[in-house]
Formats: structure tokens, C-alpha cells, sequence
């Protein structure tokens, strides 16, 4: 399990790189695919919704699937044409080769904008694994679905299809004191499209059969309680969406090598909820219980579920640690390393530094005075 945990923190590093502010979006594709759940990413066009999904399909490896939905998508053009042989002998097969049903992997754009005949045949695809259509039933080996659109739907008949994607996460253009990096990670972008295969459908088959095994007797009854303090402050789960937090959960203890969930495992639960106004709200209500989470395979996504401490000093760990691996040491390294050390300083109080982030500073202190 361990080795299959690093092989997926890999594939997530190589994914990451050059990419600005978009950790936490590779970081849940990479949760949701070991906990065999699905993710909605919401935002605005030019957000690199896309790129972020694409980088971290091919570092895990597998075969996947992509689409830009629009309203006259035809069936045929996301599941493939029906077999022309077979059809004049009176049966209706579909030709799945190299087709959605076949993927493992999958990302749909502007994913609400499928006409009915597609979103229905997904809904059995997405929630049963099953592809239905004509005479053609089949299992997909479908490990994760990524869809992406500029807003939620407004329309009640979607409901339905759009509560299938457990996990939302609330894309928004970059801030302003990001712009420098963006503007010279960009110029790379286009370098990316060979992102290595870092890790394998096994390593997540691996990863998913180690969270079935999961205790969660020990964290139930405080997620229990958080979904009752979320309830009291009129966000509501639905039921299915309630279970299934169980799926993530388990999967982040996996990632983060533990096989008893723990308090520091709840912070999915703050993606599951399904608005960004309503995400917000959570992680007010949820301050205290959502204070020591932490996960070092996902510290991206799980700091910024829980803006807490714990999460925080593992990212810093982190990008420090990367800092220090880079076989250059120039000007610009040093601003950046200053830039962590400043970050420490201002999040934490010099009494207050976790073991790990203190032993960090330290070295970058040593680093600049060098």
C-alpha cells in the first residue's frame, strides 16, 4: 500500500509542476480515483480546469477519455456508433472501442450541457459502472469521471445527474500576488503535454482496496456530529452524499498511510458539500473539528478544505523540501525560499512551530545566511 501511495504522491508532483494554485484541483482527481467517487470542477473559462485534469490523467497512467459536450453532442460521438453489422441482423450493439465505456479515466467539458439521452446512459455509468445502450450491457472499468462547467445548474431536472459527482471544487481565477508565477509557469505549459506515467490503475486499484478496509468506527461519531453542525447551520447533505463522505475519508487515511481514519481525515467532507457558498459556510462552522487536519500525499487540497494549521505546516514542509531538492541555487531560489520563510513567520508564532516546520525553518535560515 505504501509503495502504491508514493507512486500516486509522484504522480501528483510531476502533474503540479509549473502549474500555479491549481494543487488542490490535482489533489482531489488523484482522492476521488482512489475512493472510486467522481469530481465537479466549477469555474470560470481559461481557469486551467482542463490542464490540471489532463497532467494528472497522464501521470497516473491508463486509458482516458476526453470531451467538450455541447448541445447537439450525438450518443454516438461519447459511447461510439452502432455496430452497422450487427444492426442488419436486427440487433443494436454499440461499438465502444476507444470510447467512453472503455475509459478508465474520463473528463467531460461542459459536462451539463449533454442532451438527456447522454446524461442518462452516464448516470448508469457514473453510479453503477454499468453501460447500458440498445442490446450492449457491459461493466466500464471507469476509476474516476471529471466533469467541468462554468457554473451549476439551475435546472431541476439535472439534479439528479449533478449530486453523481460527490466531490466539488470551486475554481477562481488567479490572485493578483500570483500573476508573476503564472506568467512564467505559462510559458511551460505547452512543454507539459509529456507529463510522465508516474503511477498505474494498479497502484489506485491497490489504494482503493486498502480504503475499503479502512476503520471509520473511531471517527463516525464525529462526522456524525459535523454533519448535524452543518444541518443546524442550514446546509444540508443529502443523504447519499452523507454515506459516500465515508468513501473519501477513508480514501485520505489511505494516502496518508494510515489504516484508522482519524479527526485529521475529515477535511473531505468540506468538497462534498455542493456550493461554494455553502463550502464557505463550512469551514466556518467546522473551524474546530477541521483545526488538525493534515494529509501529506494531498496537503494542498487538505489545507485548503480546513485553513488549518496542521495542513498549512505540511505544505510548507513540503514546497520547502522541494526548494531544497532544485539542483540551482540563484537569486530567484532565494527569493522564493524567503518568501516560505516569511510565510512561516507570519502564520505561526515562534513558540507555536510544529517539530517538522521548525526543523525546516531552521534550514532555510542556514540557507540564506549561507
Amino acid at each position: 500500500m505504501q509503495e502504491s501511495a508514493d507512486r500516486v504522491r509522484e504522480a501528483i508532483r510531476t502533474a503540479t509542476e509549473g502549474l500555479v494554485d491549481r494543487e488542490a484541483v490535482v489533489e482531489l482527481i488523484a482522492l476521488a480515483a482512489v475512493a472510486r467517487e467522481h469530481v465537479l470542477l466549477i469555474g470560470p473559462p481559461g481557469t486551467a480546469k482542463s490542464e490540471a485534469v489532463r497532467r494528472i490523467s497522464r501521470a497516473l497512467g491508463g486509458q482516458t477519455f476526453e470531451y467538450l459536450l455541447g448541445r447537439f453532442t450525438e450518443p454516438s460521438e461519447i459511447f461510439g456508433p452502432v455496430d452497422l453489422a450487427r444492426l442488419r441482423e436486427g440487433v443494436v450493439e454499440t461499438r465502444t472501442e476507444g470510447m467512453l465505456p472503455e475509459a478508465e479515466i474520463a473528463f467531460l467539458d461542459e459536462v451539463f450541457l449533454g442532451s438527456t439521452a447522454i446524461l442518462n446512459t452516464l448516470l448508469g455509468i457514473l453510479n453503477e459502472r454499468r453501460f447500458r445502450r440498445g442490446h450492449t450491457v457491459s461493466a466500464v472499468p471507469l476509476r474516476v469521471c471529471v466533469g467541468a462547467s462554468n457554473e451549476l445548474p439551475e435546472d431541476p431536472a439535472l439534479a439528479a445527474f449533478s449530486d453523481r459527482f460527490l466531490l466539488r471544487a470551486f475554481v477562481a481565477p488567479i490572485p493578483d500576488n500570483l500573476l508573476e508565477a503564472l506568467l512564467a509557469g505559462g510559458r511551460g505549459v505547452d512543454l507539459a503535454s509529456g507529463t510522465a506515467v508516474r503511477a498505474s490503475v494498479a497502484d489506485l486499484d491497490a489504494l482503493a482496496t486498502a480504503a475499503q478496509a479502512v476503520g471509520l468506527d473511531a471517527v463516525r461519531p464525529r462526522l456524525a456530529e459535523s454533519i448535524r453542525m452543518l444541518r443546524g447551520a442550514g446546509i444540508q447533505l443529502s443523504d447519499r452524499r452523507a454515506v459516500k463522505s465515508q468513501r473519501v475519508i477513508a480514501a485520505a487515511a489511505v494516502l496518508a498511510g494510515r489504516h484508522e481514519a482519524t479527526a485529521a481525515d475529515l477535511w473531505p467532507l468540506v468538497y462534498v458539500v455542493p456550493d461554494v457558498e455553502s463550502q464557505a459556510l463550512a469551514r466556518d462552522v467546522l473551524r474546530d473539528v477541521l483545526a488538525g487536519s493534515r494529509n501529506a500525499a494531498l496537503p494542498s487540497a487538505a489545507e485548503d478544505a480546513s485553513r488549518g494549521p496542521a495542513a498549512r505546516s505540511d505544505r510548507l514542509v513540503r514546497v520547502a523540501e522541494g526548494l531544497f531538492a532544485e539542483p540551482g541555487h540563484d537569486n530567484a531560489w532565494r527569493l522564493k525560499l524567503e518568501g516560505v520563510a516569511r510565510e512561516i513567520d507570519a502564520g505561526f508564532a515562534a513558540d507555536a512551530l510544529p517539530a517538522d516546520l521548525a526543523a525546516v525553518r531552521q534550514r532555510i535560515v542556514g540557507a540564506l545566511a549561507g
